[in-house]
Order: structure tokens, then sequence, then C-alpha cells
């Protein structure tokens, strides 16, 4: 056998394994992950479409679709615990529907007095609404009467400058215009 043709028979021997390690390796990445997954609480409860869970660094948010309640679970030195999250929307809820009492109790004592609707002082309508950011100011637009004014004077002036500047132009020592 010369070296041409072994070589030939050598590299293409080197190509079979070269593929066959490669299929190998390919099976393996994509067999891998399916046998690593095991079955867990977390699995179980999820199954039955009560939880969801969602990854949050070092912790797992679950959320029970259930009750709306949110929970960061943590693997601790005893193992997994979860604690529940404060809800800020049940503390909204609460004040809201404490000041929604507050204001039927207001209207009922508008309604003990004799008046349908609370009048506001004047003074006190002007500070809360300066307080709140929300309430834009408003802004007094000028009249017709001032707006013919305004336009009268700034017309007089624009034609002062103009003829301040021919005048200049005609005794020369100004640039022309």
């Amino acid at each position: 056998m010369d070296t041409a043709s072994f070589h030939k028979a050598s590299f293409s021997g080197t190509l079979i394994r070269v593929s066959a390690v490669g299929v190998v390796a390919i099976s393996a990445i994509v067999m891998v992950p399916s046998a690593i997954r095991l079955p867990s609480a977390a699995a179980t409860d999820s199954e039955n479409g009560r939880y969801s869970m969602v990854p949050a660094g070092d912790a797992v948010l679950r959320l029970d679709s259930r009750t709306g309640a949110v929970s960061s679970c943590a693997k601790g030195p005893q193992g997994w615990s979860c604690s529940a999250v404060p809800d800020e929307r049940a503390v909204v809820d609460g004040e809201v529907a404490r000041l929604q009492a507050e204001v039927e109790k207001l209207k009922t004592q508008l309604a003990a007095a004799g008046r349908t609707e609370p009048v506001p002082d004047k003074a006190e309508s002007d500070k809360m609404a300066s307080d709140n950011p929300l309430v834009k100011p408003k802004v007094a637009l000028p009249s017709d009467q001032e707006l013919d004014r305004m336009m009268t004077f700034v017309e007089r002036a624009w034609r002062r400058l103009m003829g301040v500047a021919k005048r200049l132009e005609k005794e020369g020592s100004g640039p022309p215009i």
C-alpha cells in the first residue's frame, strides 16, 4: 500500500470516528436536560395550575392563582421556606375604603344639617388646590381689549424702529435695509 492510499484510509477512519463522537455528543446534549428534570413539590403544586413560579435572583416568587397571594421562597439552612410578600395593593384598597366611608359619613352629616353639597371656603379651596400637585394653576388670559392695546403698542414700536433704521440709512451711518 502506498503512502497516499494509507493517509487516505487513515483520514476516512478518523473522519468516521469523529462523526460518531459528534453524534453521541449531540445526543447527550439533547437528552441530558430532560433527564435532569426531577419532580418536586413545586412541580406537583403547579401541575394542578394553582401556583406559578418565577425565579428572582437566589429566590423564587410563588403566585397562588386562587388567592392572588405572592410568596418569596428561598433555600435556608433547614430547607426551603416561603414568606408572604407584603401586598401594597391591600393597603391602598384599605385606605380607599376608609376614605369612602368617611365621605359617606360626611354626606350624612351634611344631609342632617340641611345641605346637600359642601360649600368650601374660598381660601380653603385655594389652599387645597395649591397643595395638590395634580391640580394645575389657572392662568388668567388677557381680554380682547388688552390684546388690542398690546398689538397697537407693538405696531407703534416696530414703526418707530423702522423709521430710525431708514433715517440712519439715508444719513449713511447705518447698514442698508
